[in-house]
């Protein structure tokens, strides 16, 4: 007696079985806990310095800089902006 015999003796049996698996595996499919896109929040730290009569190089190399060799001490930190005006510094991070 081979594996599939009684399947093919007993039809019925074999589509009932067919139409169970089929229906619980969808009524499964549909439960799983799976998001497509998951609620991630990214932490983001915001600095703004303000050097009233300084140039935007000068503000680069006095407040910029520094800042961002400390900010690269931070773990998980994978990006870092700034931007420098004539009077103030702005870091950006992520």
């Amino acid at each position: 007696m081979n594996f599939s015999e009684p399947f093919i003796r007993r039809p019925v049996m074999t589509t009932v079985l067919t139409v169970s698996v089929i229906l619980f595996g969808i009524l499964s499919y549909s439960r799983l806990p799976v998001n497509d896109l998951p609620a991630v929040d990214y932490p983001v730290i915001q600095v703004q310095v303000s050097y009233p009569g300084a140039s935007p190089d000068t503000v680069a190399n006095a407040i910029a800089t520094p800042l961002e060799r400390q900010f690269m001490q931070i773990n998980g930190l994978e990006l870092i902006t700034s931007k420098s005006s004539p009077k103030a510094a702005r870091e950006m991070q992520a």
